[in-house]
């Protein structure tokens, strides 16, 4: 019975996936590169993790996650975006959230977050690479 009121609609759930992903991806690449902290914020952020080249790389993130967003939105080059999307979110899990542990904890004098919200991201966007845009896309339009 359930399944004749939701049904099993593989197309949607991808639509679904695309938007929640590249709208999440999109608010966080944005002040990246548009706003502050810009890539100058960022790339002090950057530099102060031992990142190397950290003004290149703070571009390198803010247009994944801006454009990479916005391409897994609208379903154009979905995969190669979702991939790129979801090494950001290991490479930050790597230098950033590694050592606190899956789980938000008090460390330091203050609550530091755990890496569970970068592993949603990051499976959201591999299950999207595995799968591509779906139907509901501009990739299937220009077909």
């Amino acid at each position: 019975m359930l399944d004749t009121l939701i049904g099993t609609h593989a197309s949607l759930a991808t639509l679904i996936l695309r938007v929640t992903l590249g709208v999440i991806f999109v608010a966080h690449g944005y002040p990246k590169l548009f706003k502050e902290p810009g890539p100058e914020g960022v790339s002090g952020f950057l530099q102060s993790l031992k990142v190397p080249a950290p003004l290149f790389f703070a571009y390198v993130v803010g247009i994944v996650e801006f454009f990479g967003g916005i391409l897994v939105i609208v379903g154009l080059f979905t995969r190669p975006a979702a991939i790129l999307i979801a090494i950001n979110m290991l490479v930050a899990m790597w230098i950033l959230k590694f050592k606190t542990g899956l789980v938000s904890k008090v460390m330091e004098g203050g609550w530091v977050g755990g890496y569970e919200l970068d592993v949603a991201l990051m499976a959201m966007a591999l299950a999207l690479a595995a799968t591509g845009a779906g139907h509901f896309s501009l990739e299937l339009l220009l077909r």
